[in-house]
């Protein structure tokens, strides 16, 4: 029985309950789903639930009533071994054995479709994340996006959802004028402007712009300009693109900044606010009443000289995105751009759409450290730790590992030193050695005779037997609450504790039989449970974009 299930059969009870007249409560509080956990104390029972306690003041009765009716309810349930009522109202419910242990065969059975749902099916998401622009390699900021980012996409499609991954290109502006004078300088060798870019990198670009165009220094000062714009900021870009796709992250759609303008998408969209009303005009300038949705002020759209501020292209960009047809619209962030959740949303506001379809997620800080200090200089950017520089110092698996298993929320310190240990202090290291160690224990049964011919799920009856199957079991909600939540890092933490789970069953049950005793039922019984933990490793660590060795 998984946690589902036995969801599922709380909830008939309740409803069963309900029309039976035994519990009195208003349909708009009754849940559609009641939610299960795994208790604290383990000899509390296999799973819990308050739900008695979230409809005893809709009732108007005592938890405790509501509770005692369900647990009547329940203990009639097959697979249900027993259900006690705790303190004010919590059911403690334990499973059978047998009815706990099918859960091995249903996931070997679903395969690579256990853990996933169609929750958010027919829903479009078009996520943005990275979105760095093209004047240098991929700071660590950037990189955590990169790989929380391609990790939540999982998820979401993991539940349904249509998802397309975008990169906001920004290739207009100031910062780009100020990219091109750079390479320009470093090609005459001379030293970067005021304001402009350095680093080795910047270097690299300016040579193979010459490289390519050996006579581009001798045009005239805006050709140079323009020429070194183009084709610095293309060769930047296919950096990046490169070292994204060497970490695992590809974009569907590159949308370029500058097309909002060339096109006239914004000074379209622009003159449809201003008639529409959603602009206000005061001392000169056009204004979106941002405040309405917590901005710390109105901002200003359209300057008083008639030209378009920042924001315009972001209220253009939104409105571009929802000519697509997506539902949601997801930023992701970096933690400088907390003014940008009330702007975006006041931004769909502006269009008539609710400020619900954008979402902003704002991710903190950072920082590597070795040898307990923290690194700060790129070899190659030389004023920022860049993607390249993390990966070449622990791996793809474990950069995105690190990354990825802690709250955006948090700032975080990637310890060098630990990342690159073979021991289970590295939780990377701990989680695909448990992987590892599923396929070296399934070799190793089928090279003894063991196989799949048999399953008997009351033999899974050892203590660590019933905790596996719990965290296996729990497995799916896990990630339906990742994507609900927007938090990757639950799926990391959660093979974490599979895999702690697994390790202590292994130290205590055997799979392949021991020298010449004979292969049992129960040996081929264990071998499908070893084998569905394999399976939910997998599924979590390619939800994460982590590979699942078959051998370490």
């Amino acid at each position: 029985m998984t946690p589902e299930e036995l969801s599922t059969a709380i909830t008939s009870c309740l409803n069963d309950a309900i029309s039976a007249g035994e519990i009195t409560v208003p349909a708009d509080a009754v849940p559609t789903q009641v939610r299960v956990e795994r208790p604290k104390n383990r000899e509390h029972g296999d799973w819990a639930t308050n739900i008695a306690m979230q409809l005893a003041k809709p009732a108007g009765v005592p938890p405790r009533t509501i509770a005692e009716t369900l647990s009547t309810k329940l203990n009639g349930i097959e697979g249900v071994a027993s259900v006690d009522v705790a303190g004010p109202g919590f059911l403690n419910i334990t499973v059978d054995a047998a009815a706990a242990g099918t859960l091995a065969k249903t996931i070997l059975e679903q395969g690579e479709a256990f853990g996933t749902s169609s929750a958010l099916s027919g829903q479009k998401i078009n996520l943005e994340f990275v979105s760095a622009n093209p004047t240098g390699p991929i700071h660590l900021g950037g990189t955590r996006w990169a790989a929380v980012g391609d990790s939540l996409a999982r998820i979401f499609s993991a539940q349904g959802a249509e998802v397309t991954r975008e990169y906001y290109f920004n290739d207009h502006g100031a910062q780009i004028d100020r990219f091109a004078s750079s390479l320009i300088a470093r090609a005459k060798g001379e030293p970067a402007p005021e304001g402009g870019y350095a680093g080795q990198y910047v270097t690299e670009i300016a040579d193979r712009v010459v490289a390519a165009e050996p006579g581009v220094l001798a045009l005239e000062p805006d050709a140079v300009q323009e020429h070194f714009r183009a084709a610095g900021v293309a060769l930047m870009f296919d950096d990046i693109k490169k070292s994204l796709h060497d970490f695992g992250v590809d974009f569907d759609v590159y949308f370029h900044e500058d097309s909002l303008h060339n096109n006239g998408a914004v000074s379209e969209l622009l003159e449809k606010l201003k008639v529409s009303g959603s602009l206000y005009f005061a001392n000169g300038a056009w204004w979106l009443k941002s405040t309405d949705f917590g901005d710390d002020k109105d901002r200003v759209v359209i300057k008083s000289d008639g030209s378009a501020a920042y924001i315009a292209g972001d209220i253009a960009y939104y409105a571009d995105k929802r000519s697509r047809g997506f539902d949601l619209a997801v930023y992701m962030l970096g933690a400088d751009h907390h003014g940008y959740i009330a702007r975006l949303k006041a931004a769909a506001a502006a269009l008539g759409d609710d400020p619900d379809t954008v979402e902003v997620l704002i991710g903190q800080m950072v920082n590597l450290v070795k040898d307990g200090v923290p690194v700060r200089m790129s070899k190659r950017a030389g004023n920022v730790v860049t993607l390249e520089d993390l990966v070449d110092a622990v791996g793809v698996d474990a950069a995105r590992y690190a990354l990825t298993r802690f709250s955006v929320n948090s700032n975080i310190d990637i310890d060098l030193d630990l990342l690159t240990r073979h021991t289970n202090e590295n939780p990377v290291f701990y989680v695909q050695y448990a992987h590892a160690r599923t396929k070296a224990v399934g070799r190793n049964a089928v090279a003894a005779g063991v196989d799949h011919s048999a399953f008997d799920a009351g033999a899974l009856d050892h203590p660590t037997e019933s905790e596996l199957l719990a965290h296996l079991g729990a497995y799916p909600s896990v990630v339906a609450h990742a994507a609900s939540f927007r938090e990757p890092h639950r799926v990391a933490r959660h093979l974490e504790v599979i895999a702690g789970a697994y390790h202590r069953w292994y130290d205590s049950c055997r799979v392949a039989p021991m020298g010449d005793e004979p292969v049992t039922d129960v040996n081929r019984t264990r071998l499908w449970l070893n084998d569905a933990t394999s399976q939910v490793l997998a599924n979590g660590l390619s939800l994460l974009g982590v590979s699942a060795p078959h051998r370490m």
